[in-house]
């Protein structure tokens, strides 16, 4: 291969990868000095001259003229004055010769090997780039075409064709993707494997809800509402806390628009997510209650110390503050900060029930803790609720279900 086509099929390759011209010039003058080095042991007294767009190199060697019986005559940089003149008949010592070294000079496979380095650098150097592109982009929505589903992840392109991993853990449990589909996600993270940059996005992280709040409420873009807090549980439901430093605005009303219209795109898209928008305030009880609305709470009991707040609520509003499956609490709990435990308030026909705190010499702590949780504070609350109901409500064993209805039976016969 010949300079010419060298630099050519070089410069036309590096375009293609939109490699700008200073760093086409860079890669190429490093790969020859390292073929220069490599001949020559250094490549001080070379200069190199390219100009990519036309397909030109130069490579020039400069040498000072010495006596044929010098000392210096091995040095790199000299030259006897019998092969100086050679090259120029009426030199003389002490000058020097500029001497044009041809690409054939360094043979045909040092030739062969400077092509595909150059192709790997470019290789390279666009490997860095999308990292670096991408690493920018972290927390930010992008769109990508879907082009392989498989069990664990999904993979999709963006518009220049680079690949994009969408994980099943990442994925909405209700998102059912087909081949061609646009989907957007926000870029969750960048890695490089095996030399090799790996671009994850998500659908599922609390941060793609905020840039979707940020794309259809135009006041949370302007950052005339703030979003204090996001908790999820993906596809299911949502709690975001909101606030506005304008009295004028209305935070929960301008994220919710009328009649809907803002949030229903963000449920759409969300795979129908059920997404309630609170009012953020610095009052913990306040805020509390807020977080465990649809449920009106009759009264509470902080322990900051311990992070933990008991609220008591009257029966019929029990089953709303846990929620389906216990979402409601469990994301009232992660967006005040702290774990909440639901009471009933006893009716006077409820007097005669016993708490299943007196029974923690024959229960651990644990399991009354997991009883709490889902709103069970007495015995005949649990015995009425049933074993089944309790199997799927709890993360309690079936053995364990078992101890706890045999131990609350023996205490009303």
């Amino acid at each position: 291969m010949d300079t010419l086509n060298l630099i050519e099929s070089f410069a036309d390759f590096a375009r293609q990868k939109n490699i700008d011209r200073p760093t086409m010039i860079r890669i190429l003058e490093d790969v020859f000095k390292t073929m220069i080095r490599k001949k020559y042991e250094t490549d001080d007294n070379f200069d190199i001259i390219i100009n990519a767009d036309k397909g030109d190199l130069e490579i020039w060697r400069f040498r000072e003229i010495v006596d044929d019986n010098s000392e210096d005559i091995w040095d790199h940089d000299k030259i006897s004055l019998t092969e100086a003149r050679k090259i120029e008949p009426d030199f003389e010592i002490g000058e020097e010769v500029a001497e044009e070294v041809e690409l054939e000079h360094f043979g045909r496979r040092a030739v062969t090997t400077a092509r595909q380095t150059l192709i790997q650098k470019v290789k390279d150097l666009e490997k860095d780039i999308l990292f670096n592109k991408y690493s920018e982009l972290v927390g930010e929505i992008i769109a990508g075409e879907v082009y392989q589903i498989l069990s664990r992840e999904t993979l999709l392109t963006d518009a220049d064709g680079n690949e994009l991993v969408l994980l099943k853990s990442e994925q909405i449990p209700k998102d059912r993707f087909r081949k061609g589909d646009s989907v957007r996600a926000v870029v969750h993270r960048v890695e490089m494997q095996n030399g090799n940059p790996k671009i994850i996005l998500s659908r599922t992280s609390p941060v793609f809800l905020e840039r979707l709040f940020e794309q259809e409420v135009p006041e949370v873009y302007d950052e005339l509402i703030t979003i204090k807090k996001i908790v999820r549980e993906p596809g299911e439901r949502a709690k975001v806390s909101v606030e506005s430093y304008d009295d004028r605005i209305d935070p929960v009303g301008a994220c919710v628009g009328m009649k809907g219209s803002r949030i229903h795109s963000i449920v759409r898209e969300l795979q129908n997510e059920n997404i309630d928008v609170i009012n953020y305030t610095e009052n913990m009880e306040l805020y509390i209650q807020r977080a465990l609305s649809p449920a009106k709470l009759s009264s509470m009991k902080i322990d900051v110390e311990n992070k933990r707040v008991s609220v008591y609520l009257k029966p019929d509003q029990v089953s709303l503050a846990i929620g389906k499956g216990g979402q409601n609490i469990k994301l009232a709990s992660k967006l005040v900060g702290m774990e909440i435990d639901v009471f009933r308030e006893l009716t006077d026909a409820e007097e005669e029930d016993v708490l299943i705190d007196e029974f923690n010499d024959v229960l651990e702590d644990w399991v009354i803790e997991e009883l709490k949780k889902v709103g069970l504070d007495t015995a005949k609350r649990v015995l009425e609720l049933g074993r089944e109901e309790l199997v799927r409500m709890t993360d309690l064993e079936e053995e364990t279900i078992d101890e706890i209805f045999k131990i609350f039976s023996q205490e009303f016969e």
